[in-house]
């Protein structure tokens, strides 16, 4: 039998506070959950992660950043920025299990057990700063999955690509001085958190290998398709990686409170099959997405649906 597709997830996700009425909520997996696991078809197999090692968080934040979150985290709710990003109880713990969610996925799909996999974690990490948490995100689950990556199995150059609603300014400081690592971007914009530009494409050593790909508001599953065709996969393809990370928000949707895009599940769908052909062509199919926004719950439900099902297409 070929190797499965993995969604990687537990309900401890939902532990991580947030105030009420904040669109980061513990029911993005506490709803979330068991809609997938009465709709998802047998194939896709679930896996309940490790928290990740402490140390795994140094390779892309400083030790300042770890200690004010796991510090925040034996208080009460506490805002951490001048925005809308909180830690309590159990905030760097459920963090640190995010990491895990993602390093697992990697371990899995690297060694070939796993055809490709899904971090279903919160919360989210694209946002996050080397040195400062942002826009709901404690760490930067991805970064540390690409640097993971790098350093446990030998894979020289990664793919980032991020669909979600916003920027993911954290990502792109992070690697922006390096050709190693190629971060593609599609968002709204203008819009929060300012950044991603079609300007912005890296700096000293890693110029060239950040595209931002600017949506305006209203766009639609055909402007995306658009963009895969005429710059995703051409520049991705150029690329050549080595291993396939995706930060895949699901906030672009038509029906997420939060944005002005308008992605329909076919939409992430079709987004899934094309970086999956990406993955299949030069690094034998490697991919591990891990979930970044997406704030209705009914269509965060179905776009996940909608990702895993064209993940586990053969």
């Amino acid at each position: 039998m070929p190797p499965p597709t993995l969604l990687i997830t537990h309900p401890d996700f939902a532990r991580h506070p947030t105030p009420r009425g904040h669109p980061e909520s513990p029911e993005r997996i506490s709803a979330t959950l068991p809609r997938l696991r009465a709709s998802l078809p047998k194939s896709i197999r679930w896996v309940e992660p490790a928290p990740g090692a402490r140390e795994l968080l140094r390779s892309v934040h400083t030790e300042a950043l770890i200690r004010r979150i796991e510090n925040a985290s034996r208080d009460g709710l506490v805002l951490l920025d001048e925005g809308d990003t909180y830690a309590g109880a159990h905030s760097f713990d459920v963090a640190l299990l995010a990491v895990g969610a993602a390093t697992t996925a990697v371990d899995l799909v690297a060694s070939g057990e796993a055809a490709n996999a899904f971090a279903l974690v919160r919360p989210p990490g694209h946002h996050a700063r080397p040195g400062a948490p942002m826009g709901f995100c404690l760490f930067n689950t991805v970064a540390i999955a690409a640097r993971y990556a790098q350093k446990q199995h030998g894979c020289r150059r990664i793919l980032i690509l991020d669909w979600d609603l916003h920027h993911g300014n954290g990502t792109q400081e992070i690697f922006e001085a390096d050709s190693s690592v190629f971060f593609i971007s599609l968002h709204q914009y203008p819009f929060y958190p300012g950044t991603g530009s079609a300007a912005e494409r890296g700096k000293a050593g890693g110029e060239g290998f950040t595209l931002n790909l600017p949506m305006k508001a209203g766009s639609v599953d055909a402007e995306y398709r658009a963009a895969f065709e005429e710059k995703v996969v051409p520049a991705a393809d150029a690329f050549r990686p080595d291993f396939v990370l995706v930060s895949a928000g699901f906030d672009a949707h038509r029906d997420d409170p939060l944005g002005d895009l308008r992605l329909s599940e076919e939409g992430f769908a079709e987004m899934t099959a094309r970086i999956r052909g990406v993955a299949e062509r030069h690094c034998g199919g490697k991919l591990v997405s891990v979930l970044e926004g997406g704030y209705n719950i009914d269509a965060l439900g179905r776009s996940i649906h909608a990702h895993l099902c064209a993940l586990a297409h053969r």
